[in-house]
């Protein structure tokens, strides 16, 4: 309980007695800028109230739900193919690119098309940023070979302008466009929303400002929502009588809509709010992959004057403050004895979901900073999962490798993940 109460105290009680800090910003801000992640005081408070404004608004909530069913659609026609040929493939490559499909969409209101191959410039860009988001966590001499602009560095630099030509000229379009059809309808993509509010104010809100925004966009919605569908399949792969529970809840809860449909574009047509929430067991399953593969491992903060912690430890104004999600995850004292065992039930009483503290459950971080895409993450990881093991069964390529991840900001599986897919008769 200690544990929880320095969690909570950090997080919440004394929010304001504890920053990003220094070192951290130092990591992350060549390629995420001054973007929520990166930022405290006045510079997040007034990304966090637009950001929370524009996550809270029904239309947003129906386009993006529309990019989801449209996506998992696309992607279950890919996996189709594989399936029919007998291929193994890279289930993180192929989740990857149909979340950057949809967080385009979403985002910015354009197609950019990687998880059909077609798009040469959205398949560089995914490989820049994946590269950009692992440089600094692995390299302890970044600082040098950056001044020296050698090596790792000398690469990310290459990356990061990549990144930003690709990003700038989405938004210089998205500014054509929007002057084009300022009459038309309500602009449903975020960046778009953003371009609107920025009239108001574009001193502040210039295209560095947005393009800093975007890039921590895509981060949380790309790589969180897809490692994340990445170990699920891993662990159902592991758990073959938990996949069958979750696979039996999809036909259970879309046959009792009077859902026969074996066409998956007219399948996903009824994937509806109501679907998803009556999905307990699914929700529950992706919560238990979440605490033993929290989609951010390790997390913390800087003491900005001296202080005492709940527990009695005294920290001195500069020091760090770090909690670990995934080791608490596998923690005896939190999650029980069986805490390393793979166990969805843990979150239901009665078949139904029982909340948990969030300073318990870090996934999606506590307090003020609380995760604004909690259940933009969760609606879009429940529909692609709903639509997969709808029409397949999963099984690894090889069921005795033991699945590790890459050190970069979000849990990356090393190697991707290999299966393959068996059609599921009607």
């Amino acid at each position: 309980n200690t544990l929880f109460s320095n969690i909570e105290y950090i997080l919440k009680t004394k929010f304001d007695r504890y920053c990003k800090g220094k070192q951290n910003q130092e990591i992350l801000i060549d390629l995420f800028g001054q973007g929520i992640f990166a930022v405290d005081g006045d510079k997040w408070r007034k990304q966090r109230k637009l950001a929370s404004f524009e996550f809270s608004t029904r239309v947003l909530k129906d386009f993006s739900c529309s990019v989801f069913r449209r996506n998992a659609a696309k992607l279950v026609g890919v996996i189709s193919k594989l399936e029919v040929s007998g291929q193994a493939f890279d289930m993180q490559n192929l989740l990857m690119t149909c979340t950057l499909d949809s967080i385009f969409k979403v985002g910015f209101g354009i197609d950019i098309n990687c998880m059909d191959g077609s798009s040469k410039e959205g398949t560089t860009f995914m490989k820049a940023f994946d590269v950009s988001n692992e440089r600094r966590f692995v390299d302890p001499f970044w600082k040098l070979k950056r001044s020296l602009n050698i090596g790792s560095e000398a690469a990310l630099r290459k990356n990061i302008k990549v990144i930003d030509t690709f990003v700038h000229d989405v938004i210089s379009s998205k500014r054509k466009l929007l002057g084009m059809e300022r009459d038309l309808n309500v602009k449903e993509d975020i960046l778009s929303r953003f371009l609107v509010e920025s009239e108001k104010n574009p001193d502040t809100m210039n295209d560095k400002y947005l393009r800093d925004i975007i890039l921590n966009f895509i981060l949380a919605g790309k790589d969180s929502s897809a490692n994340t569908l990445s170990w699920f399949f891993y662990m159902l792969c592991k758990n073959p009588l938990i996949q069958e529970k979750v696979a039996q809840e999809v036909v259970d809860v879309t046959s009792s809509k009077g859902n026969g449909a074996n066409n998956v574009d007219d399948f996903v047509t009824t994937i509806t709010d109501s679907t998803l929430e009556q999905m307990h067991y699914l929700h529950a399953a992706i919560t238990e992959t979440l605490r033993l593969y929290p989609a951010v491992a390790i997390d913390g903060r800087n003491a900005e004057q001296d202080d005492i912690l709940p527990d009695g430890y005294k920290l001195k104004k500069g020091d760090g403050v770090y909690y670990m999600a995934y080791a608490m995850g596998r923690m005896p004292d939190i999650g029980g004895e069986d805490a390393d065992t793979f166990r969805p039930e843990r979150w239901l009483n009665n078949r139904v979901l029982q909340p948990e503290s969030p300073f318990k459950f870090i996934t999606f971080h506590a307090g003020p900073r609380t995760c604004l895409g909690k259940d933009f993450a969760y609606r879009q990881m429940k529909i692609v999962s709903i639509a997969l093991l709808r029409f397949f069964r999963f099984k690894l390529v090889d069921d005795t490798k033991i699945a590790t991840y890459r050190t970069m900001f979000t849990l990356h599986m090393k190697g991707g993940l290999h299966l393959y897919a068996v059609p599921r008769t009607s």
